[in-house]
């Protein structure tokens, strides 16, 4: 008779082992989230939102990853493989990541960063700041593009993983982190005017054409 139960006691444990693993929540993801490609390569998410295809996608710098580049969220890495980078460009140091829906909620305020438009490009003195996921929410006045070179200098800090992240006027997305001058922090960051970005995107058709914030 013993016997007897202690068989059915530890087939109660086995099968209370055995149920259903349950999926992993989804990520949330905003301009200023930290993100990661290919399980290695740390960057900022720009901004998310729908294209005219109505595809959820997103930006980032173009360096950070490659054409086919998985994407996961940094804060949520249970959530997986979100999303794949569509395509680069090498010219403007921008990237474009169509995500899975069913895997992000998406959001237009990260830390101390809401996003409500695209405009600009930022110029002198502006005071512009942004979200980036290694130094977080700082500020700085704008220089403009100050050689011709279609670029954006401000005096904002960031440093190496801050590549990507959304530059604002207020709500307004302005541009995106692409790097700095000399010495994180101290020498200008150097961005890509988001409404030249949006602009190629829209040339180009596929993901990220007639992207608009969420």
């Amino acid at each position: 008779m013993r016997l007897g139960i202690l068989v059915l006691a530890v087939g109660a444990s086995l099968l209370a082992g055995t149920g259903v693993a349950a999926a992993a929540d989804p990520a949330v993801l905003g301009g200023g989230s930290g993100i990661v490609m290919d399980g290695r390569n740390y960057c900022t998410l720009t901004t998310i939102g729908p294209d005219s295809g109505g595809r959820l996608v997103g930006f980032t710098a173009g360096h950070c990853g490659n054409a086919g580049s998985t994407v996961a969220s940094e804060a949520d890495p249970d959530a997986g493989v979100v999303g794949t980078i569509a395509y680069t460009d090498a010219d403007l140091d921008y990237a474009v990541i169509v995500f899975e829906p069913a895997k992000v909620v998406p959001v237009n305020r990260v830390g101390n960063t809401t996003i409500t438009g695209i405009g600009g490009p930022a110029q002198f003195p502006d005071i512009v700041c942004k979200q980036g996921r290694t130094t977080g929410h700082t500020c700085g006045v704008a220089y403009g593009d100050v050689f011709g070179s279609g670029q954006t200098w401000t005096q904002t800090c960031v440093d190496l993983g801050d590549s990507g992240g959304p530059v604002v006027v207020g709500t307004t997305l302005v541009g995106m982190v692409n790097g700095y001058l000399s010495v994180a922090c101290l020498g200008p960051e150097v961005g890509t005017s988001m409404t030249a970005v949006v602009g190629d995107a829209d040339a180009r058709g596929g993901a990220g054409a007639g992207f608009r914030p969420i």
